[in-house]
């Protein structure tokens, strides 16, 4: 055996070293057990119910396997509910994002009324959507809703301006909560208006680290037009900026719920034409109590936003600050 040829001051340097890791380690143990208790324990719980039949309530369970995860991908309704969540997810997320960053440009280039802009534009992400989704069923009412009280007023005055193009469009709007082939766009129009004011202010807090010298720089090498120094100089410096609002809204998109919960609490729309994952989710665990089917749906919803969160670190990885 070898002796310790530490000095006494490394001996005490080790022996802090120690100390203050036995100091962190003890600062941090109720954060991680709290974190290990809150997200991951029911997480491993909802894993293991989705291989189960369970229902609250039952004094025991059965072993399934994976016949619940087989249902949702052969069984129609469970089609329905991938058909309206993916179009929820592809229409809103972009048109969202890209009213948040011409939103953002906008406000930016003003000098007065920024304030009063942002304030008007941030609104819809400010109010309850349980309640705006209320006042909504009543602006879509088919006889009372004010939208179809316009369209009957614009309509009516097109017929005397072009009568031979607006012949005929009067009483012939759409039922637009009633019809399936409407109902998912409503749906996917009231989150696109609650949604990209929150992008937009993202945006304007990405182009805060966007430097004049580099539109300076850009203008000097030839960048004369506006649409040239967005390219060229403030798109490839939102890079970052565009990644996580990218991921965020495709989050919150999957996310959708509170909109077909308050226009039909009953069926996730007309024809389950709006039968999005979180409203299955809720239906089946909560409405119907099947805890195996609700528990399946959740970890499916669960990999998807796992699958984007991958991407969205792969992306900042590849260094988008520059494009």
């Amino acid at each position: 055996m070898t002796e310790c040829s530490c000095t006494p001051a490394t001996t005490t340097a080790l022996s802090a070293q120690r100390q203050e890791g036995r100091a962190a380690w003890s600062l941090t143990a109720p954060a991680l057990v709290l974190m290990f208790v809150i997200l991951l324990v029911p997480v491993l719980v909802a894993g293991f119910l989705s291989f189960t039949n369970y229902s609250l309530g039952n004094n025991g369970f059965d072993w399934v396997g994976t016949k619940n995860y087989e249902k949702l991908f052969t069984r129609s309704t469970y089609e329905k509910m991938f058909v309206a969540t993916f179009t929820y997810v592809v229409t809103v997320v972009p048109i969202s994002v890209g009213f948040g960053l011409g939103a953002a440009l906008l406000i930016n280039s003003l000098g007065r009324f920024r304030e009063v802009y942002k304030t008007i534009y941030f609104l819809p992400v400010m109010a309850t959507l349980l309640a705006m989704a209320i006042v909504w069923e009543f602006m879509l009412h088919p006889s009372i809703g004010m939208v179809n009280h316009v369209l009957e007023m614009s309509c009516g005055t097109l017929l005397e301006v072009i009568p031979f193009i607006a012949n005929g469009c009067v009483d012939r709007f759409p039922l637009w909560l009633g019809d399936p082939d409407y109902a998912i766009w409503v749906v996917c129009f009231i989150g696109v208006w609650q949604g990209f004011g929150f992008n937009m202010v993202l945006y304007l807090a990405g182009l805060t680290s966007v430097h004049r010298e580099l539109y300076h720089a850009a203008e000097m090498d030839g960048a004369k037009s506006g649409w040239e120094r967005f390219r060229l100089v403030t798109w490839p410096a939102l890079g970052p900026t565009t990644v996580f609002v990218v991921t965020i809204s495709c989050i919150r998109a999957f996310q959708a719920f509170d909109t077909i919960e308050a226009f039909w609490p009953q069926g996730g729309g007309p024809n389950k034409s709006a039968y999005v994952m979180m409203f299955a989710i809720f239906e089946k665990g909560v409405q119907q109590n099947l805890i195996g089917i609700g528990s399946a749906i959740t970890m499916l919803f669960l990999a998807f936003v796992m699958f984007l969160t991958l991407i969205q670190r792969w992306l900042v990885e590849r260094k988008v600050h520059y494009g």
